[in-house]
């Protein structure tokens, strides 16, 4: 038992007048107390010192909380000094909840469930003892029975002559006894999730070792006078302070089919004033540290402490005048004081300035009540603002959605159409891109994605969490192209990802076992056509990883673009990594310090075209045209632009010819031309500009080569029937490594990446057609590879982190927020700046200072028939590393 507290001795009187830097403690305290309209604030303890002279922060807090006749803040001030009753945390407790629990706030007043349970238990009163214990659980049992719901004291009675009369007592029986008990012994086992929840919160929360008493009802015997003395007294004080924190989260949770909920716009404020070192306010300030810092759990009670020293856990104090900074800084450091679970985490400690001895005049601190609630949660408001909703609600969601392009509640779904595109991300196949005629690859990998999405969750689940788990967003162009209902029109970004299920597939065959072995998840997002709504996808995005602490990066982005680089500045801003397979724009590292580019830039590839022109075409001169799709420009198009000036810069003079050629224009003046004919355009013309070339007749230009955006087109087979026969193109691939005949070859030489790429891509479960099957298989594609190079580049970086971090102890369960996008990315580079990461496509391997790859591999790839879809391209010449190794330059093969 504890005993008696003598009460502390009367403040001495204080001048009545604000101190200085009272405007700014009010202020302060009136920006913690009005509640956002989404989510919490993490609310402190503010710790006020007095001073000697001046003005008292106590009488100047209680003017201002308990002024108004409107919505006022709900609070409750307890001096300590003048209440001698209060000598003990219970009894602070008491009076705090008899004080918040009063409807004078023009609110409806906080109710609460789980503190007055506790406080009754510990004013019961059973017989102790072995002999008593059976009659003390059954005294205890009435009484909490009774207590939950007492019955009337006059019964009506009715007469049981008749067979009705007889019925009815029968009747009322049930109502009255068997009925009420039935649902108290099932409401207190808590085995029943509807009922009882109340009582399941005391066997849940961790104090007083609550699981030891197997029931709630041996819980609360260990609570009652007596059967309590042998618990410790901080533990006890520390379960009413957590139950009365308990009952103040759930009175301001905010459910949307409860408006009520939402006119909570003010946080309760505790005044406490009187606060000795050591006395009970020292004593509930530090059982409030412990109870948050041990629970883990945040409430949205704000404790005001008045005090004549400051607290020996947080000595330091800032002036009155600095309250906004003081908050400030508290909030950054809360995380990391709060993990250490150091005594002084929610403590700000203030003192009012002395250097001063006057308030600035003429200034009027602001006043502390509550806000209004939104509109919407005002009482008079609903049913009038139901009919207007209703009303504009189908106009609204149709200019948003579509039946194609809507949210979704299962898994992660943000979209929105936007100029007619559906933008935004999913993970699952509720949502499904791009619903055009002949699309239907598209569609199918994505679903496939989708459906690896939940068996990665499962084996995540099945694992017990114990392996390391990642999320990549696909960003892609998946609308806005037109299209032929026969034509495959979103050929790269279907190839892209289906590297990403090609990953997604290989991890997921990882053994069970595998603790080490990350496992993907993938969300499909679309910026729309030419990325023009990259910006808001990337809004979109950044919410989502804010949410999700798995997501560790971005890949895709198809096009070099101006948007597509606004959109990279944008994932360098939220913090996300982009690993771009196909993006070749030169410089566009510069972007983005979290850039990573798996293919060659432009330079690269001009060099190379300059290069096989010299050694092996043997040509004196280039023409050279270029487009940039419909609706741009060279100045937007980043890709066509820097591989224009590349071929300017390497062809020098003998460039003689340099146009944009566009639909309708003809190239007659090009038939039978010797030097090389250079098509440095986007992919989307040089259908257009084959069959312009056919006018040539059986005089067709002797040379033609293309960069790799025609790669495109020539996985298009619908497009390729109507080119001419008899000119031969020659074009540029970032991934002639990853072609069947290639992996095939690598395979018989035992290299592990690319043969076991093969085996994936030639399952029967994954692609749709599997790939190089049979020795007649469909091709693999030329950025099927690349992304699956990407996505297992940061794989890779994941697990050497995962096996660093938990060396010790490799079956503790995986904790996402032990590793942020940054620093996989910093292990990307770290792995990668000496031999270089065995991609699949070529070995990647970065600068210092760049995100664009060193020596990566390029290749010139030749078609003598371009109607002939059978037949593979040959490889003809190409440039940089292979594997690990120096660079071997550039040579024909």
């Amino acid at each position: 038992m504890r005993e008696p507290v003598t009460p502390p001795p009367p403040r001495p009187p204080t001048v009545d007048g604000p101190p200085v830097g009272g405007t700014e403690l009010l202020a302060l305290l009136t920006r913690l107390l009005r509640r956002p309209r989404r989510g919490d604030r993490r609310l402190p303890v503010l710790w006020l010192v007095r001073a000697a002279t001046g003005g008292d922060p106590g009488a100047l807090l209680r003017r201002f909380v308990g002024r108004g006749a409107g919505r006022r803040v709900p609070h409750a001030v307890l001096d300590l000094a003048a209440r001698p009753d209060l000598a003990d945390v219970p009894a602070v407790l008491r009076e705090l909840h008899r004080q918040l629990s009063l409807e004078a706030f023009g609110a409806a007043r906080l109710r609460f469930r789980h503190y007055p349970l506790a406080d009754w238990l510990m004013q019961q009163t059973l017989d102790v003892g072995v002999d008593a214990a059976d009659s003390g659980r059954a005294t205890l049992v009435r009484r909490l029975r009774d207590w939950r719901g007492r019955r009337p004291v006059e019964e009506p009675q009715v007469s049981g002559e008749s067979g009705v009369g007889t019925a009815l007592q029968v009747l009322l029986w049930l109502l009255r006894r068997a009925v009420p008990s039935a649902v108290f012994r099932i409401a207190v086992s808590g085995r029943v999730p509807v009922v009882g929840g109340h009582y399941r919160w005391f066997m849940r929360q961790q104090y007083l070792a609550p699981r030891q008493s197997v029931t709630f009802l041996g819980f609360a015997e260990r609570l009652t006078a007596g059967w309590r003395d042998g618990e410790q007294p901080a533990q006890v004080d520390k379960l009413l302070l957590h139950a009365f924190l308990e009952d103040l989260r759930q009175a301001y949770r905010r459910r949307v089919w409860r408006p009520g909920d939402w006119r909570r716009t003010a946080y309760p404020v505790l005044l406490l004033d009187g606060v000795d070192v050591d006395g009970v306010g020292h004593t509930l300030v530090r059982l409030l540290t412990d109870v948050r810092n041990e629970t883990g759990r945040n409430d949205p009670l704000l404790v005001v402490a008045l005090a004549t020293a400051p607290p020996p856990e947080l000595p330091g104090t800032r002036p009155l005048r600095e309250a906004d900074d003081a908050y400030d800084e508290w909030a950054e450091a809360l995380p990391e004081t709060r993990r250490l679970r150091r005594a002084a985490a929610w403590l700000v400690a203030l003192r009012p300035d002395d250097e001063d001895a006057t308030p600035p005049p003429g200034v009027v601190p602001p006043a502390l009540v509550a806000p209004d609630p939104p509109w919407w949660a005002r009482r008079f408001l609903p049913a009038a603002v139901a009919v207007v909703l209703l009303a504009g609600v189908g106009v609204w969601a149709d200019s948003r959605w579509t039946l194609d392009c809507h949210p979704t509640p299962t898994g992660q779904v943000r979209v929105r159409v936007i100029a007619g595109e559906c933008v935004g991300y999913s993970d699952t196949a509720a949502q499904v891109f791009n619903a055009e005629p002949g699309q239907d690859r598209l569609r199918s990998v994505q679903r496939r994605i989708f459906a690896q999405n939940r068996a990665a969750e499962e084996v995540w689940r099945r694992s017990d969490r114990r392996r390391p788990y990642l999320t990549l967003v696909y960003l892609g162009t998946l609308t806005g192209n037109r299209t032929r209902a026969d034509e495959e029109s979103y050929v790269s970004e279907r190839e892209e990802l289906e590297g990403l299920a090609t990953a997604q597939y290989a991890l997921l065959k990882e053994s069970a076992a595998a603790d080490g072995a990350a496992l993907l998840h993938v969300v499909v997002a679309n910026g729309g056509r030419q990325m023009r709504h990259a910006g808001p996808a990337v809004a979109m995005l950044e919410l989502l990883a804010h949410d999700d602490p798995t997501v560790l990066g971005v890949v895709g982005l198809v096009e070099s673009r101006t948007s597509t680089a606004a959109a990279v500045r944008e994932l360098n801003r939220v913090g996300l990594p982009v690993l771009a397979p196909t993006l070749s724009a030169d410089r566009m590292d510069q972007n983005s310090s979290l850039y990573l580019q798996i293919s060659a830039p432009n330079a690269a590839q001009a060099a190379m075209i300059e290069t096989y022109a010299r050694q092996v075409l043997r040509v004196t001169e280039a023409h050279a045209y270029y487009t940039t799709g419909e609706d741009s420009s060279l100045t937007e198009d980043l890709y066509v632009g820097t591989l224009v000036d590349g071929l300017r810069q390497r062809f020098g003079s003998r460039l003689t010819r340099l146009d944009e050629w566009r639909t309708g224009r003809r190239l007659t003046a090009e038939c039978g031309y010797r030097g090389v004919l250079l098509f440095a355009g986007r992919w989307s013309e040089f259908d257009g500009f084959l069959r312009a070339l056919k006018e040539c007749g059986n005089d067709p230009p002797r040379h033609l080569v293309a960069d790799d955006s025609v790669n495109r087109y020539m996985a298009n087979p619908g497009l390729r029937a109507s080119a001419p026969g008899n000119l031969p193109v020659t074009y540029v691939s970032k991934a002639a490594l990853a072609t069947c005949a290639a992996l095939r070859a690598a395979q018989a030489a035992r290299d592990d990446a690319r043969g076991s790429f093969l085996t994936w891509v030639g399952a029967d479960d994954l692609l749709d057609p599997p790939r190089c099957r049979d020795g007649v298989g469909a091709p693999v594609g030329e950025r099927v590879s690349l992304a699956y190079d990407a996505a297992m580049m940061m794989v890779r970086a994941l697990e050497s982190l995962a096996a660093r971090l938990r060396h010790a102890d490799t079956g503790r369960r995986w904790e996402p927020r032990s590793v942020n996008p940054v620093g996989v990315h910093a292990e990307v580079l770290r792995q990668n700046a000496a031999v270089g990461y065995p991609g699949v496509a070529g070995v990647i391997r970065y600068a210092p200072d760049s995100g664009e790859p060193v020596a990566k591999r390029l290749a010139l790839l030749r078609v003598a028939r371009v109607p002939d879809v059978a037949a593979e391209p040959v490889e003809v010449f190409h440039c940089g590393a292979a594997d690990s190794g120096p660079d071997p330059g550039c040579r024909p093969v």
